[in-house]
């Protein structure tokens, strides 16, 4: 899995092992040493003779006194600075930006890992030239539609294919009922009736007597 967090990237960074702060430090051998021994890159080591290929010092060549696997830098001879108080100190340079024009061959195993890597780059390469180159499969092309108005035939399968069943049946139905002639609805009959008729008298209010009429004669 890739990470692309760069937090967690900085984190193993400085965080690495010994064995895989080394691969950090691998930096691209001169045309000539790639020639001689088949490499493409190897980590830098002390005693390697490198030339500054960018930055403020690209174009200086001398040998690596010592490599900080802490800080990820390399440190060259000649290249150096004066401090304020008058002390000389060694410029670090990023491996990066280096390339290897001289390899440091003391070591045993170093030359057991040039021989384990070149024997490996062949083999690649002999892999690769076995590999069989497979022809390019092209698509099938599809049937092109005859231009033109199609014949009646044709037209009438057309036809026979994108009727569905229920438009069969409709048409079935419709020639039924023309046939048969059609009957009169009859409307359904309501029951009228009659609403009660309205009192003329006024509803008496209660708590109140009725007016006696007097027919003569005073007290």
């Amino acid at each position: 899995m890739q990470i692309t967090k760069p937090g967690k990237q900085r984190k193993m960074l400085y965080q690495a092992p010994l064995h895989a702060r080394r691969k950090h430090f691998s930096a691209p051998l001169s045309p000539k040493l790639k020639v001689s021994h088949g490499v493409n890159a190897l980590p830098v080591r002390s005693g390697d003779t490198v030339l500054i290929m960018r930055g403020d010092h690209s174009g200086l060549e001398g040998k690596v006194t010592r490599v900080d696997s802490k800080k990820y830098r390399v440190f060259i001879e000649g290249l150096t600075r004066e401090k304020v108080d008058g002390t000389t100190v060694f410029v670090p340079v990023h491996p990066s930006k280096i390339m290897i024009t001289r390899l440091n061959l003391d070591d045993k195993w170093r030359k057991k890992i040039l021989k384990r890597k070149r024997e490996a780059a062949k083999g690649l390469e002999n892999v690769e030239a076995e590999k069989p180159i497979a022809p390019i499969e092209k698509p099938p092309k599809e049937k092109e539609k005859p231009k033109g108005k199609p014949k009646t035939e044709e037209k009438l399968k057309l036809r026979r294919k994108k009727a569905p069943k229920k438009a069969v049946k409709k048409k079935e139905v419709k020639r039924e009922q023309r046939e048969e002639p059609k009957a009169k609805k009859q409307k359904p009959s309501v029951k009228k009736t009659r609403s009660k008729p309205k009192s003329s008298r006024k509803a008496e209010t209660p708590g109140r007597a009725k007016k006696s009429r007097r027919t003569g004669g005073g007290k």
